[in-house]
């Protein structure tokens, strides 16, 4: 009965002593997110932000919502955050673990022998040479959770865990995005190539135009030369292009896990604008960004990694044995309920050599601690200031729309007259490769202005936490 009592006191008293346990509450990151980012004053500041939009709903080219899921299902990036995850859960369990008993189950068996004379056979204190021991049963050790220091363990461990699902929800983000972008660029070089063979053929003309005006005394050997000079400088962009758009679809097979090959894609012309670019209040992109709410859990676990490493100082109790079964010195009556033996061992122990070791963990702990919080506060304003260039950006582009119409009529209009002009004797034939060259150039300018307000729609849907759902 008395062991009974002390086996009841010994397991009470530190699970009483469980409820003094320290426990600290973060502190707040100090933070006010409600002027994140500056807006333009064109997009309203409400609570509807395109991060909601799930990405097959986003992007409305058939092609590249096709690229996209098969990227997402072959990208090695994505399958490393997925094994990252893995390891993460099963360091989690492990963390669960710790707080329970270590539970087995074993047999023993000794024989004791006790003897003097010269030859053994003397036996001091028994009536045989031997007393043999058998024992069956389970066993246990177990660290109670004093002060919550096993607990805040596997806080941490499972901030780790849901950190490793946001990291992997990041490359989502960046695939998605990359794959995007990595398509319009492939189909404005298309475009780009297009325009560039167009204008060879219209310059090869010209330059017959020059040599039937020479011929006829009208213009000199100058300007047929000249006229040369401008179509072998813009055939020699053509090799240049069709280079760029190899390695562009060698980028895009990449992103997909395939080999280098060819890569389906309609035109640029063919994508519609974006829905209207709604970014919402910052506190939603905090809630979304996968990269935010990676630091933020970064930062709880440094917490909680704090937490356990001050509840280190404090004394620990460990029931290091603890045994339920039979034992008998014969096989007869072993399982007799007379044989039935049970024994338990703990202490509680106060740090004392190791305690300036202990303090030292726990300032390292507190450090990195604040090292987290840095980071977090770095990522709410990293992410502040891409929503926030993109914003501007984006209307930026848009902007230039209706100039850069306007400058290609005009120049169209003036690549024309130059013509007329010329075949009347009443310009140069520098004016007609001037304006020759300068609609070129805005047509292309044409094509990398809508490339631009693609990639803007692409990068502030990542930049609010779009993509990964």
């Amino acid at each position: 009965m008395i062991g009974i009592r002390f086996i009841a006191i010994v397991l009470f008293v530190p699970l009483v002593m469980v409820s003094c346990k320290i426990n600290n509450s973060i502190s707040a990151t100090g933070i006010d997110s409600n002027a994140l980012y500056r807006t333009t004053g064109s997009v309203a500041a409400d609570t509807a932000t395109i991060a909601d939009i799930p990405w097959r709903e986003y992007f409305n080219d058939a092609t590249l919502r096709d690229l996209i899921s098969e990227a997402l299902s072959n990208n090695i990036n994505l399958q490393v955050a997925l094994s990252r995850i893995k390891q993460s859960e099963a360091a989690f369990g492990m963390a669960r673990g710790a707080n329970l008993p270590n539970v087995g189950i074993g047999a023993m068996g000794n024989a004791t022998r006790i003897s003097s004379g010269k030859d053994g056979t003397k036996v001091l204190g028994y009536n045989t040479p031997s007393s043999p021991v058998l024992q069956l049963g389970f066993t246990a050790s177990w660290e109670i959770n004093l002060w919550g220091k096993l607990s805040s363990q596997t806080k941490a461990k499972y901030a780790s865990f849901l950190a490793s699902q946001e990291y992997r929800n990041l490359i989502q983000t960046n695939v998605v995005a990359g794959v995007a972008r990595s398509y319009y660029a492939l189909m404005a070089l298309d475009e780009q190539l297009r325009i560039t063979k167009e204008t060879v053929e219209l310059l090869r003309k010209s330059t017959e135009t020059m040599e039937a005006l020479k011929e006829a005394g009208q213009v000199t050997g100058a300007a047929v030369e000249q006229s040369k000079a401008l179509l072998f400088n813009t055939q020699l962009t053509l090799p240049v292009l069709e280079s760029n758009i190899r390695q562009q679809e060698n980028a895009i097979c990449a992103l997909l896990g395939r080999v280098p090959g060819p890569v389906n894609r309609s035109s640029i012309d063919s994508q519609s604008d974006a829905p209207k670019l709604n970014h919402g209040v910052p506190a939603q992109m905090m809630a979304r960004r996968p990269d935010v709410k990676q630091a933020e859990l970064s930062l709880r676990a440094a917490f909680e990694m704090t937490n356990a490493a001050n509840a280190g100082l404090y004394p620990s109790f460990i029931l290091s044995t603890a045994s339920l079964g039979y034992a008998s010195g014969t096989l007869a009556d072993f399982f007799n309920p007379a044989n039935i033996a049970a024994t338990i061992a703990g202490g509680l122990t106060q740090p004392l050599l190791y305690k300036k070791q202990l303090k030292g963990n726990l300032l390292i702990a507190r450090a990195q601690q604040e090292e987290a919080l840095l980071n977090f506060k770095n990522s709410l304003i990293v992410a502040g200031q891409e929503v926030s260039d993109i914003l501007f950006g984006y209307h930026a582009a848009l902007g230039k729309d209706t100039l850069r119409n306007e400058q290609i009529t005009a120049l169209t209009n003036a690549v024309d007259f130059t013509q007329q002009l010329l075949m009347a004797g009443e310009a140069t034939y520098t004016e007609v490769l001037t304006a020759q060259q300068s609609l070129l150039n805005a047509q292309l300018g044409r094509v990398g202005d809508r490339l631009e307000q693609l990639n803007y729609s692409v990068s502030l849907y990542k930049a609010l936490g779009g993509g990964w759902r």
